[in-house]
């Protein structure tokens, strides 16, 4: 089965297609725009340099190529998909701000689709019809490196004003734990995908966004690393979740995916 990619939110589609040609034999391939992977979450597939309207125009053409389309928040790229592609299977994968809390304003994009999933829990929200598909998590990549620093915590500042991002969070956590707090700023200061690993092993805590009821993906690679992570509720959670794992993920993905072909 041959497999293309729109769009890569967080890299979720470079792990899926990853995993899935490692364990299921399929042929996959991810297209993303280069301006909009500035971390470097590509490392399975292809950025191109391109505008927008020469992204759609190109990835359209290259459609006809492959037997399942997996688009990734592109949602606008669906009725594109439909008129030109109306026998070929596709599913839309929404990832967070693309749809929470605007599910109607997107409705003549999503209806679109033959199937919808998404990647937390708290989207169903939103779209109670989807269907949950966990965040994989790399896990080959992300994992214990070295020990530790003992009581140490860190928070990624992502700017997200609309979302209330609130700084008196991090703060709050770290005195109640006892932990050492540092901040980074992911838009002033970004931490490239290769280096995140090292970067992550260097805390014993990882504080979490509290605006958004889920668990962040950024969250979830610090589980695999080994550090502690403070929810969105105020609790420790340890050890990455099994349902995270790729090999589950890719599993229920390449069932869903026979499911459309039939």
């Amino acid at each position: 089965m041959k497999v293309l990619h729109v769009w890569n939110i967080a890299g979720v589609a470079s792990i899926i297609a990853k995993y899935m040609d490692r364990l299921f034999k399929t042929e996959s391939n991810v297209v993303m725009r280069k301006q909009f992977d500035k971390f470097g979450l590509t490392v399975y597939g292809e950025t191109w340099n391109c505008g927008a309207k020469a992204f759609t125009f190109k990835a359209l053409w290259m459609v006809r190529k492959y037997d399942l389309i997996h688009v990734h928040d592109f949602d606008k790229f669906v009725p594109l998909l439909k008129m030109f592609y109306p026998n070929k299977p596709f599913i839309l994968h929404y990832h967070g701000t693309r749809i929470r809390g605007i599910a109607n304003e997107r409705r003549k994009y999503h209806q679109k689709a033959d199937f919808i999933i998404v990647s937390t829990p708290d989207l169903l929200e939103d779209l109670p019809d989807a269907t949950y598909v966990p965040n994989p998590i790399d896990t080959e990549f992300f994992k214990p490196l070295e020990d530790h620093a003992d009581n140490s915590a860190i928070y990624i500042i992502k700017q997200q004003e609309e979302l209330g991002e609130n700084l008196e969070w991090p703060k709050s956590m770290a005195q109640k734990y006892g932990l050492k707090l540092s901040l980074r700023d992911r838009i002033e200061n970004p931490i490239p995908y290769a280096e995140l690993p090292a970067f992550l092993n260097q805390y014993s805590y990882l504080i979490d966004r509290d605006y958004i009821k889920s668990l962040s993906k950024t969250a979830l690679e610090a589980l695999a690393c080994g550090l502690k992570v403070i929810t969105w509720k105020g609790e420790i959670a340890e050890g990455l979740p099994e349902e995270h794992r790729p090999e589950k993920v890719v599993r229920q993905l390449f069932h869903l995916y026979l499911r459309l072909k039939e």
